[in-house]
């Protein structure tokens, strides 16, 4: 039995694991990201492999990286949350594991990978998984292959731009999807009907332990399980903005499946449902065509390194 290392970069935790040929994942660990410094990123990285590598034998390392990858898989050209400029990620683990196979790839495309290997898309032939959480990231399978594009920078879906003049993102440009439709955004519009609205809000700011700035994701999403209407409608705004996205993305690709990802996602149908219905009412020739599903992903945030782990393997 191979068995590969997987590593996930998100803005605020890396995950990392080993995995076997059919997905399942026999260790893991995790460690927060140090997200402004590149070389501590790097060796915390580094730090997590070596502690899952004292236990097994890895020849190879992949590791799903929040940012453009370039198209040899190596090299992190420019990330919108994190550090990395220009970063040769690759070789920086490489040195820091002395693993020699190490493959970067986006961390959205890997769990996209992940999801169409060992999840909710190991059935059809053609998906695009949507992952919401700090931001929003796309994967994009075709025909049973991973889209890429020329310089491996394809299916970076969250910086679509959806409001000309809106809201800066981390980019560099304004409007971009993930200002709108993220777990960021999610926080963002609660603060600010919680600050319009207090009362209203007054479910949220009890699990906020009274102040606005301690609203998080995991709060809004708490306090919207057990009905409070504020928080749904938080839930609702943001999952207008996804469905709206998905329906522009139906339009260029026509996929078989829809997939929603990521920390967000794991609020299922409180989500899933609003998303699909937004999607629906935007989605173009509507009377014309099948729409395709939208299902929520199996593997939840462990796809990134599941899907990072299988395409180091490969």
């Amino acid at each position: 039995m191979t068995i590969a290392m997987g590593v996930d970069v998100g803005g605020t935790k890396i995950a990392a694991g080993l995995v076997d040929e059919s997905g399942h994942i026999l260790e893991r660990t995790r460690v927060e990201t140090p997200a402004t410094d590149v070389s501590q990123i790097a060796e915390a990285i580094g730090g997590a492999c070596r502690e899952l590598a004292s236990c097994h034998s890895v020849d190879a390392i992949g590791i799903g990286a929040a940012g453009f990858v370039d198209a040899k898989r190596e090299n992190v050209v420019f990330s919108a949350n994190l550090a990395w400029r220009e970063e040769p990620l690759a070789r920086r683990v490489a040195e820091a594991t002395g693993v020699d196979h190490v493959v970067v790839e986006n961390d959205a495309n890997a769990a996209a990978w992940g999801e169409f290997r060992f999840g909710a898309a190991t059935n059809v032939p053609s998906a695009v998984v949507v992952t919401i959480g700090t931001g929003v990231g796309g994967g994009i399978i075709l025909d049973g292959e991973l889209l890429r594009g020329r310089n491996g920078f394809a299916a970076e879906i969250g910086h679509m731009s959806m409001v000309p003049g809106g809201l800066r993102c981390g980019c560099g440009e304004r409007g971009c999807w993930e200002q709108y439709a993220s777990g960021r955004a999610l926080v963002r519009v609660a603060r600010e009907a919680a600050e319009k609205a207090p009362v209203a809000a007054e479910k949220m700011l009890d699990l906020a332990g009274g102040k606005i700035e301690n609203i998080t994701g995991p709060i809004v999403t708490q306090a919207a399980q057990a009905g409070d209407e504020m928080a749904l409608d938080c839930f609702n705004e943001v999952a207008c903005w996804i469905g709206q996205g998905l329906a522009d993305l139906s339009t260029l690709l026509d996929p078989d499946m829809f997939v929603l990802a990521g920390g967000v996602s794991e609020a299922g149908e409180l989500l899933r449902e609003p998303v699909e219905r937004c999607f629906n009412d935007k989605l173009s020739a509507r009377s014309l065509r099948t729409p395709s599903p939208i299902v929520t992903a199996t593997l939840g945030n462990d796809a990134g390194l599941i899907g990072a782990a299988d395409l180091a393997r490969r």
